[in-house]
């Protein structure tokens, strides 16, 4: 069952479940812009983006550079020292929403091909 759902899979279940937090945390930041004193908060994955070099890549060929497997995905919430600005937070929405509807896509189109293989296999 694991070679059927290999690492890409859950590398794009691990960023949808970013997507939909970072959803959460702007529509928080919107909701709150008018409490007095609240700072605007920001989904970051700083440790992740430093590790992207390694991918998980598979080294079939000796030439080839080693790869390390990718995990889940770590990110924590931190608040900004801005307040919050209303048209940066619908950019933002806007840019995180594009990404889902992307992974969401590719993962969709990833389902389809297993359902494919499945298909030919009977």
């Amino acid at each position: 069952m694991e070679k059927l759902f290999n690492q890409t899979i859950h590398t794009l279940t691990d960023m949808v479940d970013v997507r939909v937090r970072k959803h959460r945390v702007i529509l928080s930041n919107v909701a709150n812009m008018d409490t007095p004193g609240f700072r605007a908060s920001e989904l970051r994955f700083d440790q992740e983006l430093q590790s992207a070099k390694n991918l998980g890549i598979a080294r079939t060929d000796s030439k080839h550079l080693a790869g390390q497997a990718a995990g889940s995905v770590n990110y924590d919430i931190r608040e900004s020292s801005d307040q919050v600005k209303l048209d940066k937070e619908m950019a933002s929405l806007s840019e995180n929403q594009l990404l889902y509807n992307a992974t969401v896509d590719i993962l969709a189109r990833k389902f389809r091909g297993i359902q494919a293989t499945l298909r030919e296999t009977k």
